[in-house]
């Protein structure tokens, strides 16, 4: 049996090699982040001066309007709205655009809404909106007017993302719509921050920019006042600063709640917040608030509650009805957010598509220039309607003038077209025209109406034409369309209206905490291991003061509820606090770290009442030591204030009253120095001088004296002794000095 003969298979063909470009991965890795920080900047995160719209907000009001989601019509699903912005014009996620449309809903966060939405759409307190497939929406009169002349060729268009379709490059923009609803985004290396402002002033300012093209920011804030945000509240920013900002496009405003007092009678009163500032969250804010109240730092305050229904309605209760409201709302806006600062940072893509910061008055005058782009491009497209009609009816005419002939032609000729444009010399648009007539539009009435419809568009193409050669008249007819839209912005209106107050930061006194606090008697308790409480009244018995167990009494002070606790430590540093504000009540208090900040390792030497004006010997346990003025110890924060630098591998040991003329030092090798008080120098900080002079151990304790009363100390049993020859210890500060007398404390200290 013949094997049938089979052909060798061909060998397979090599695949080609992949193409491998071989670059340097500095510039690879460069090129590459280039390509998407531009794409950031011009495509997500800045503005456009024109419109005022980032991409993703103008491709939403696009879409929408070409489902027809107009004011006079219904509203549509969110969800559909998103499905068909994703599908055509935006390749993102689907949260994206609906986070980005659900904020040109709010009235909170945007001055003129550009979408009208139907359901929950979130709120001032920062809940969230409802998800897409719940909500419904449509464009506002706002955004039509952005929107408006869009169809007749007034900017430009590209292609889509996927090529299939168009999308507008800028929108008509009818309003200064930038600095009218504002911006904020953070781009690569870039970031644009823009508060909003009132839609009308805006329009002023513009007509008066077009009168006056040279005018200056300092002219153009007569009409732009500042800005205005939904919300409302009060901004202080002075004049001056608000001129510099304003010009170099670089700035902030301290913005304010809006509030008023209501009566409670009997000299009570309670303050009512009625505006929060711009972004700022109503929960948070409160939040925040009780936070503060709860840790002591709002003293003044004592109680905040929210009774707010649609509008807002914050009640702050005083502690006391002899507080100044505004004094109470003062210390209320240094630590809250009832006072904010809103930047500003006028950085936008300019006509050219290049990001850069403008001012004021750059940006309006942008803005008209963009304006009078669209005006020019709108009369050409029209100057084209009308030179096509006109055309056509030039044809109709003809026709008219010639019926029977052209009736004829059109029964019995075999290409009527081309007679018709040969026996009348008509253009081809012509005779297809006459071709497609009706009828009934033979009638006597259509040619009288064709002769002044023929008429009309002669003397608009005539008015277009001048238009179109006078700047004057532009831009006057950019002037009449503007005062046309501001209209709609009435300043009387409730869209149209200020809702920020522009004013000067009132001068109020500091509120005197001392009014709040009832004056009584208090023994304020510091143990060994730094646990600190207040009993009430002025404890005699001490032995009956109970501590945790391991620990025992450190210090016992009396004082009143408004008394000042001053506290030394071995950092050397000197720590303040308000008796009224130490804990109270049953137990063994909190540990004093969680009132000051003092380290794990630090623990208090000395602790007293602040008095004023006395004077104070502090010293570290290496012998240095100086005389430090008691204001100047006077800590205004939990860190505390450095006085005494201790060395290293030391620490302060020695607070006492500087009282008398002679020191008395006594080292931990027991030896014993008296010299005169004057040798001390007076300082406010610093590691001050030898005291006395040690070879291996350091300074136990120190104390002044008078001459005339004589050197003291206190033994184990609380008696007072006397050193009667002190005198024989007598030296100059820095020497060694003698062995301490008999009987001198094994502890080595002068004791109180």
């Amino acid at each position: 049996m013949k094997r049938s003969k089979t052909k060798s298979a061909k060998p397979a063909k090599e695949p080609k090699p992949e193409e491998i470009f071989l670059e340097p991965f500095d510039e690879a890795l460069s090129q590459r982040y280039l390509a998407y920080a531009l794409s950031t900047i011009t495509a997500r995160a800045l503005p456009d001066v024109r419109d005022g719209l980032k991409p993703v907000h103008r491709r939403i009001l696009y879409a929408m309007r070409q489902m027809k989601l107009n004011p006079a019509g219904g509203f549509k699903k969110s969800a559909k709205v998103v499905g068909e912005v994703m599908g055509n014009f935006h390749p993102h996620g689907d949260q994206a655009i609906y986070d980005a449309m659900v904020r040109l809903v709010q009235d909170f966060s945007v001055r003129v809404p550009l979408i009208d939405g139907q359901g929950n759409f979130g709120n001032i307190d920062g809940d969230n909106a409802a998800a897409m497939r719940y909500t419904e929406s449509r464009l506002t009169q706002a955004a039509q007017l952005l929107l408006d002349g869009i169809d007749e060729d007034t900017v430009d268009f590209r292609e889509t993302y996927d090529g299939e379709g168009k999308e507008p490059v800028v929108l008509p923009a009818a309003f200064p719509n930038l600095l009218a609803n504002g911006a904020s985004g953070i781009a690569v290396g870039m970031a644009t921050s823009i508060p909003p402002h009132n839609v009308a002033e805006l329009i002023d300012a513009s007509l008066h920019l077009i009168k006056t093209p040279n005018a200056r920011t300092e002219t153009l804030l007569k009409y732009v006042k500042g800005p205005d945000f939904p919300t409302g509240g009060v901004c202080i920013e002075d004049a001056a600063s608000m001129e510099e900002a304003y010009a170099t496009g670089r700035g902030g405003f301290r913005v304010r709640a809006r509030w008023e007092t209501e009566d409670l009678g009997r000299g009570k009163f309670q303050i009512v917040v009625t505006e929060i500032p711009y972004q700022v969250q109503k929960s948070k804010l409160i939040e925040k608030i009780a936070e503060l109240m709860q840790a002591r730092k709002l003293p003044a305050l004592a109680d905040i509650r929210d009774e707010s229904a649609e509008d807002i309605r914050l009640i702050l209760e005083p502690k006391s009805g002899n507080i100044e409201p505004a004094a109470l709302m003062e210390t209320l806006f240094k630590a809250t957010d009832l006072e904010s600062r809103f930047s500003l940072n006028l950085n936008v893509l300019g006509a050219d598509g290049a990001p850069r910061v403008m001012g004021l008055r750059d940006v309006l005058q942008s803005y008209l220039d963009h304006r009078k782009e669209v005006l020019r491009r709108g009369a050409e497209f029209r100057l084209d309607k009308i030179a096509r009609r006109l055309e056509i009816l030039d044809g109709f005419l003809i026709a008219y003038l010639n019926l029977d002939e052209v009736i004829r032609i059109i029964r019995y000729e075999d290409d009527p077209k081309a007679e018709l444009m040969k026996t009348f010399k008509l253009t081809e648009t012509q005779a297809e025209a006459i071709l497609n007539m009706r009828l009934r539009s033979l009638r006597k009435l259509e040619e009288m109406e064709i002769k002044t419809e023929h008429a009309d568009l002669k003397k608009e193409q005539k008015e277009l034409k001048a238009l179109l050669k006078s700047d004057e008249k532009q831009w006057a007819k950019i002037a009449d369309q503007l005062k046309e839209v501001k209209k709609v912005f009435d300043p009387k209106s409730d869209l149209g209206r200020r809702r920020t107050e522009i004013t000067d930061a009132p001068e109020i006194d500091e509120i005197d905490l001392d009014i709040l606090v009832e004056k009584e008697p208090v023994t304020v308790v510091l143990s060994e291991k730094g646990w600190v409480r207040t009993m009430k009244g002025h404890v005699e018995d001490t032995k009956s003061i109970k501590y945790k167990e391991g620990d025992r009494e450190g210090f016992i002070v009396h004082a009143q509820t408004t008394d000042k606790l001053m506290l030394f430590a071995t950092n050397g540093k000197f720590y303040s606090l308000d008796t009224a504000n130490l804990p109270g009540g049953r137990g063994h208090g909190e540990p004093i770290r969680l009132l000051v900040d003092m380290g794990n390792d630090d623990a208090v030497v000395a602790a007293f009442l602040y008095e004023g004006g006395r004077k104070f010997l502090v010293a570290s346990s290496s012998g240095h030591g100086f005389i430090a003025p008691e204001d100047e110890c006077l800590s205004t924060t939990r860190k505390g204030k450095q006085v005494l630098n201790v060395a290293a591998g030391a620490e302060a040991a020695v607070c006492r009253p500087a009282e008398g003329d002679m020191v008395a030092v006594v080292g931990d090798n027991k030896k014993f120095l008296v010299f005169a008080a004057s040798e001390l120098p007076e300082m406010t900080r610093g590691k001050g001088v030898v005291l006395q002079k040690y070879q291996k151990d350091g300074l136990s304790d120190a104390k002044l004296f008078s001459k005339k009363e004589g050197l003291t100390w206190t033994d184990r049993s609380g008696r007072t002794q006397t050193v009667d020859d002190w005198k024989s210890y007598l030296g100059k500060r820095a020497q060694a000095g003698k062995i301490a007398p008999k009987g001198f404390p094994t502890s080595k200290k002068f004791g109180a």
